[in-house]
């Protein structure tokens, strides 16, 4: 059982930057950002392999944000600048049973932290 816990959200004037942090209980496995705004489904933001050599973002945050990881630290980052109030949301990490490759769909995730909420004002 993997347990993860993010921190790092709260409320930005849009054009600000913010650093969302994942601590995980257990060893380097790929991991992911998915966010979920009101009424809508929850959606993929960003994935880095075990060893962060791979990454991958949807192309609503492509050259905004940046998802980096430091496994002596069990932690993963999600760095977001230039953010924009469409980026409300509450964000979620997940962790998945594998190591090998970065995986945009939640099926591939079997693990999810609680969330923090980001809310961008205008």
């Amino acid at each position: 059982q993997v347990q993860l816990v993010e921190s790092g959200g709260g409320l930005v004037q849009a054009g600000g930057s913010l650093r969302l942090s994942c601590a995980a209980s257990g060893r380097g496995n790929a991991m992911g950002w998915f966010r979920q705004a009101p009424g809508k489904e929850r959606e993929f933001v960003g994935a880095i392999s075990w060893n962060g050599g791979y990454t991958a973002y949807a192309d609503s945050v492509k050259g905004r944000f940046t998802i980096s990881r430091d496994n002596a630290k069990n932690t993963v980052y999600l760095q977001m600048n230039s953010l924009k109030t469409e980026d409300t949301a509450v964000y979620y990490c997940a962790a998945s049973g594998l190591r090998v490759g970065v995986f945009r769909d939640t099926g591939f995730y079997d693990y999810w932290g609680q969330g923090t909420q980001v809310t961008v004002s205008s």
